[in-house]
């Protein structure tokens, strides 16, 4: 997902260097939303990955 956030921001400005302001705007601002849904799919998923681990330690324990 970051890839894809990358390539959109890069297109966004590519095309508002050359000119076509408006959908170097919306390229920029669909790479502004696919990074924050990255970022939140990393912290559920990280917060997901602290309880599973702390379920197995305490079901070896």
């Amino acid at each position: 997902m970051l890839k894809w956030a990358v390539i959109f921001l890069v297109l966004g400005l590519v095309l508002g260097a050359l000119g076509f302001g408006g959908v170097g705007g919306a390229f920029v601002g669909i790479a502004k939303i696919l990074f924050f849904v990255a970022i939140a799919i990393f912290a559920i998923l990280l917060v997901l990955g602290l309880l599973a681990g702390k379920g197995v330690k305490n079901a070896i324990d």
